[in-house]
């Protein structure tokens, strides 16, 4: 079979150029740096490294908002430890307070540092993050969820802000207010205990404890007494009277429907003393009840005993303001740790997702120079036969 010379060139032309389209190509990946710089060079690397790429941004979105959510919840941990200071002096001037050896000048300086305390109280309420959002407005950011001055009122909602933080994990960047602040149970957490103002004895009621399970019947009692010496108790959820005409003795232990509880001084007949379940109160309410019961001078020892119970009942809250508080510190505290956690499960995953998209898009240097070596000698070759062929003649061997 006569092969012609034409056809060679035309051969030698077509291979020539391959190895140039070849050789260009390593040359754009050796500056570029990349392996795939076009979807044309590996359609189907090109779509599973698309995948990927979305994949490792999600999870680089899912970092920013950690450290969001983080943030927001250093703010509301450094605010929450501030009300708690605030709340340990508050218990500080109650039990300062509640010794008759004050005078009235010390007690209307108690007010006065009170009244700043509670002024302090709104502003931690009302702090704001680094966007000048409320932290304890719920949903509502953009005005102050706590107003008022003696009466405290919150405007903001019952939500809190939920962030996702990973593909499976979502974390509350803050409380609401009424969640910290204003819902918070008087007395000990189960029971509150109160004296009715117009008694006329000096007779103070101690915290009532429940201290039967099986018989508790909920709690709401009132402590009548017919005389000095006696009284009968009454159960106001069903009206029956559980104890009628008992001998009292001050101090002495009163156990009635799994509640006991005591009464010290020297109550008068027609005085009254009530044991109820603990209700939500506000921390705000808390204080300005202490302020009012400082700014309230006892006449008379009725009034001083009146004095004395309305500031166990302001301990009491005071505690449970405080306990509360360190409560809702701990579930910061909690979510702080779970986002450095997720935040250490993003950078593994995102790491991995990264090194995929490397191996596969990355170039191998040291593989593609000695592919361009290979290239460049071929085509050296290429050239010098096309050259030699090109010259050829049968003149030359005449």
């Amino acid at each position: 079979m006569r092969i012609s010379s034409t056809y060679f060139a035309e051969k030698m032309s077509v291979d020539y150029m391959s190895r140039q389209s070849e050789l260009a190509q390593i040359q754009e990946q050796l500056g570029s740096g990349k392996q795939i710089n076009r979807p044309s060079d590996d359609p189907a690397s090109v779509m599973v490294i698309g995948n990927l790429q979305q994949t490792s941004t999600q999870f680089e979105q899912y970092n920013r908002n950690g450290d969001f959510a983080e943030a927001r919840l250093e703010m509301e941990e450094t605010a929450l430890t501030s009300v708690a200071n605030v709340l340990l002096r508050s218990k500080e001037l109650a039990l300062q307070a509640n010794n008759d050896t004050y005078s009235e000048s010390d007690t209307s300086a108690f007010v006065v540092e009170l009244k700043q305390q509670l002024a302090e109280l709104v502003d931690y309420a009302n702090t704001t993050d680094a966007n000048g959002d409320y932290l304890f407005g719920g949903n509502v950011v953009d005005a102050k969820p706590f107003v008022g001055s003696e009466s405290i009122a919150y405007k903001g909602d019952s939500e809190a802000k939920l962030i996702q933080i990973g593909s499976t994990r979502s974390v509350y960047s803050s409380d609401s207010g009424d969640d910290i602040f204003m819902r918070i149970p008087n007395g000990n957490g189960d029971l509150a205990v109160s004296a009715q103002t117009s008694n006329t004895g000096t007779g103070v009621m101690a915290q009532a404890e429940i201290v039967d399970r099986d018989a508790f019947t909920g709690g709401d009692l009132t402590v009548s007494f017919t005389s000095a010496d006696s009284f009968d108790v009454i159960d106001n959820t069903s009206g029956s009277t559980v104890i009628s005409n008992s001998a009292y003795t001050s101090g002495m232990d009163i156990s009635v429907a799994g509640v006991q509880f005591s009464i010290t001084g020297t109550p008068q007949a027609g005085d009254e003393f009530s044991v109820e379940p603990s209700s939500n109160t506000d921390v705000f309410t808390t204080i300005q009840n202490f302020i009012n019961v400082l700014e309230n001078s006892p006449a008379n020892e009725a009034e001083s005993a009146l004095r004395q119970q309305q500031m166990a009942g302001v301990l009491s809250d005071i505690d449970q303001a405080y306990e509360h508080i360190n409560v809702k510190r701990s579930e910061v505290g909690a979510r702080l740790n779970y986002v450095s956690n997720a935040r250490e499960e993003n950078e593994s995953i995102q790491y991995q997702v990264d090194s995929t998209i490397a191996g596969m898009e990355d170039l191998d240097y040291a593989e593609a120079v000695t592919r361009m070596e290979t290239e460049l000698t071929a085509l050296e070759a290429l050239q010098k036969s096309y050259a030699r062929l090109e010259g050829m003649s049968l003149f030359s061997y005449l």
